[in-house]
């Protein structure tokens, strides 16, 4: 089954037409995708979930989102139950979600294959009703995210400097949290520098961690960073480099259908997919079975990355 080009509507963030990169790379699969696809690009500040239902109620029924893990998200979010498809076209620095579909990261090759793909529905997670693909957590690395952003907006995108980043946070880390979770019913009391909460199979095969078989078998795979001081957090990003962490000793490892978090803070701030928010507490993650369909790519085009 091939995807009707007319069908097919392209969501640009407003910073893709200003970075050279991102812009030459829109204009390539554009052409790739031939002149019936539709290319918008939503403004700053605007309503990005107003934005791509407008482009469904318009008629389309495969939006394609043009950019990183934290657009995707935003335009699965959008997409969360309805119908209509979600593409990739990614443009990010990591790009987890793509690459765990087996999509081309090159646009032209990416663009075709999302023509020549089909429509699969997937379950997701979500915590307090907001969708992520990938991950979310609670604790540092909301913070290391923060650090990422601040970085990219003086010196520019790349993996050199989100990995300093992540140095830089753990060198100035504080102290852990103290957090109450129920896991399935199950629960315990702890203190805890990071609680990462994976949905992508892909990502943790990328960084040599187990539980893939628990996400694809629709659960929530919760990682608990052990130990609380700047010393642990450093070993454990430069196991986590090297695909060394291990479970007992670095790590704790949980899989869950349902996850409740209460932190002493009552308004924590959660990342999710490369964004952050604060959310009220208790955070409730809850799997949403075969919510979202998406373009898959078929097998002649599916690349290991």
């Amino acid at each position: 089954m091939t995807v009707d080009p007319a069908t097919i509507c392209v969501v640009a963030n407003p910073g893709s037409g200003r970075n050279s990169r991102d812009r030459a790379a829109i204009d390539r699969a554009m052409a790739a995708f031939g002149p019936q696809v539709t290319l918008r690009r939503w403004r700053k500040g605007a309503d990005l979930d107003a934005f791509v239902q407008q482009a469904v109620a318009d008629g389309f029924s495969t939006i394609v989102a043009a950019g990183g893990d934290g657009t995707v998200m935003g335009v699965a979010h959008a997409l969360l139950g309805r119908d209509a498809h979600l593409a990739v076209l990614p443009l990010g620095t990591f790009n987890y979600f793509a690459r765990g579909l087996g999509l081309p990261q090159d646009p032209e090759a990416a663009a075709r294959a999302i023509l020549a793909g089909h429509p699969r529905r997937v379950s997701v997670g979500t915590v307090n009703g907001q969708l992520f693909l990938n991950n979310a957590s609670i604790g540092i690395y909301p913070t290391i995210l923060q650090a990422r952003e601040d970085i990219y907006a003086r010196m520019g995108r790349s993996r050199l400097l989100a990995h300093w980043s992540v140095l830089r946070t753990l060198l100035r880390f504080q102290r852990p949290l103290r957090m109450e979770i129920k896991a399935d019913g199950a629960a315990l009391t702890l203190k805890t520098p990071l609680v990462f909460i994976a949905r992508s199979a892909y990502q943790l095969a990328n960084f040599g961690l187990a539980g893939g078989q628990a996400i694809s078998d629709d659960k929530f795979v919760l990682f608990l960073a052990r130990g609380g001081t700047r010393w642990h957090l450093i070993k454990l990003a430069l196991r986590l480099a090297l695909r060394r962490v291990q479970i007992g000793r670095d790590v704790e490892l949980l899989t869950a259908h349902e996850i409740d978090i209460v932190t002493a803070k009552r308004r924590p701030r959660v990342a999710f997919d490369g964004e952050k928010r604060k959310m009220r507490a208790p955070l409730a993650f809850r799997i949403k079975e075969a919510a979202l369909s998406i373009i898959v790519p078929d097998a002649a085009d599916r690349v290991v990355a």
